[in-house]
């Protein structure tokens, strides 16, 4: 085995939008994998502290909590897109809500048990930003309240290019 079979990069399967802005057929892709050093450097204070070391925002003070804009929100770390606007709603809690997710491949789910509480938390499959987490408090048809921090996402409104890969 060559030096650089050993050290190809885990794969994990998602889904990119369609020129439609459908989502596509699952796709493998390399795991974006940076020191902390290359997170610090392409991402803002905020967004490191939220996104790396599973910070979250003040409630109603993500620049997103009130975005009413038609278009599609992706992980600040990577790109990946992650949640469409028209599945966005008002929860009341102050963070972006989501009732269900681009395609359930982008997202994974991990238990949390920090600050003596059970929750679900919810990371970005590629990268493995942290976004925020989910809850079975929201509307149909998912009953799911996907509750992420605008600190994790970039917007890209309809009609604007979502590139692949982020730099």
């Amino acid at each position: 085995m060559s030096l650089g079979i050993m050290l190809k990069t885990k794969e994990v399967t998602v889904r990119f939008l369609n020129d439609d802005g459908t989502a596509g057929e699952p796709v493998a892709v390399g795991k974006v994998s940076k020191t902390e050093e290359e997170w610090q450097a392409c991402l803002t204070q905020e967004q490191f502290r939220v996104a790396r070391t599973h910070g979250t925002e003040r409630a109603f003070c993500g620049v997103f909590h009130d975005n009413h804009l038609d278009g599609v929100y992706c992980c600040v770390g990577c790109g990946l897109p992650l949640f469409r606007s028209n599945t966005k709603f008002e929860s009341g809690t102050g963070w972006p809500s989501f009732f269900q997710p681009v395609a359930e491949e982008n997202i994974g789910i991990t238990r949390d048990s920090s600050f003596g509480m059970v929750r679900e938390e919810v990371h970005c499959k590629r990268c493995e930003t942290h976004l925020g987490h989910v809850f079975p408090d929201g509307p149909a048809p998912t009953r799911l309240r996907f509750c992420i921090n605008s600190a994790a996402l970039d917007f890209h409104e309809n009609g604007t290019p979502i590139p692949r890969e982020k730099n």
